[in-house]
């Protein structure tokens, strides 16, 4: 579908200049854009690869020269990756997925489906499930029991609700997410090594061949308006409270999400994180690809962390942490340097030795 670049700009609220009317149908880099693409180079380090495509118009910074780069429109962006925003959004077809209910899913008949539902092939819905309007769910999507999904919400391929799970309006689930499946959570008939070893912080009087119990899961997962879960991503439900997450939240892919945790509003949870059980989150946290947080802690409002961070005790609202265990980002980037002056200062504790030695034997 082509847009003006008349069209695009007031969809941004940006500025744009010369010939308004011109179409374009796509967004591409400056160097690989044709002549119907509109060419993206809000920052200067880009402009050199205008000249290497063929686009017309582009997406640039404020006050660059577009007429000296030989196009005949540009679209000014303030904050370039905020345009973005909404320049994809318009240019995103979406997922194939028809509207109305395909006739080969499985339905409850005591299901709710609301008006201007997309319903794909092989779903499975289970009884008493109540699905919102314009919700949109692709093939192989399997909703159990009581489940509750909001209206506009988009869940593609191969995603899994569990049981009794409840879902605000705008979800987006990308394929193969697991919401409701049971939480990790057993224990031991007398007390576990690891129990043991959390006291005393490693020591062990005596190691005993030990078997693990299940403790059930009784609870469910609430989601919030506004958010989004990436492909594979786990959320496991909760023991007897729900696990929930907050409005506004993203998930990246493989973020695993563990029983009873509780995660804020606007939270950013970045590829392979991982919350342990029981674990509070605040609003607005930020946590990078792999950071792991132990269960039982909570992380306060507002903190961010840098990728890798493992952190092991309470984080105070506010903190920005780095590093196994967390600290400061600030103390974490002292330990590195000083961890790169050890060879220095051994080689001079080596020249030190070789001088006190000789000394030392003399008397």
């Amino acid at each position: 579908m082509p847009f003006t670049i008349r069209d695009i700009a007031l969809a941004l609220g940006a500025e744009a200049e010369g010939d308004l009317p011109l179409e374009v149908l796509r967004a591409s880099e400056p160097q690989s854009a044709g002549p119907q693409d509109l060419a993206l180079a809000m920052d200067p380090r880009y402009a050199d690869g205008i000249a290497k495509g063929q686009a017309r118009a582009a997406m640039l910074w404020p006050g660059a020269d577009w007429r000296g780069m030989g196009l005949k429109a540009a679209i000014f962006a303030p904050r370039g990756r905020l345009a973005m925003s909404g320049l994809t959004r318009m240019l995103d077809p979406g997922p194939d997925i028809v509207p109305g209910i395909h006739p080969m899913p499985v339905i409850h008949g005591s299901t709710q489906i609301g008006e201007g539902a997309a319903i794909g092939p092989f779903v499975t819905i289970g009884a008493g499930v109540v699905i919102g309007p314009n919700a949109r769910i692709a093939s192989h999507v399997s909703i159990a029991e009581g489940a509750r999904i909001g209206a506009d919400a988009l869940i593609l391929q191969g995603a899994r609700i569990g049981a009794r799970v409840k879902i605000g309006d705008r979800f987006i689930c990308q394929p193969g997410a697991v919401i409701g499946a049971d939480g990790f959570s057993f224990v031991t008939p007398e007390k576990s090594g690891v129990e043991e070893i959390r006291q005393t912080l490693g020591q062990r009087e005596e190691i005993l061949a030990q078997s693990w119990t299940r403790i059930h899961s009784l609870g469910a997962v609430t989601i919030g308006d506004d958010v989004e879960v990436g492909a594979n991503a786990p959320i496991d439900r909760g023991t007897i409270r729900d696990t929930v997450i907050g409005s506004g939240t993203k998930l990246d892919n493989l973020v695993h999400v563990g029983h009873n945790v509780q995660v804020g509003r606007d939270c950013l949870l970045c590829g392979q994180v991982g919350i342990a059980g029981s674990s509070p989150i605040g609003d607005r946290v930020v946590l990078a690809g792999q950071c792991g947080v132990n269960d039982n802690v909570f992380v306060g409002d507002d903190v961010i962390c840098g990728g890798g961070t493992k952190i092991f005790t309470n984080a105070p609202a506010g903190r920005v942490l780095l590093g196994y265990p967390a600290v400061k980002m600030e103390t974490h980037l002292e330990m590195q340097k000083a961890l790169r002056r050890l060879p220095r200062l051994a080689a001079r504790v080596a020249e030190m030795e070789k001088v006190i030695a000789p000394s030392s034997d003399r008397d």
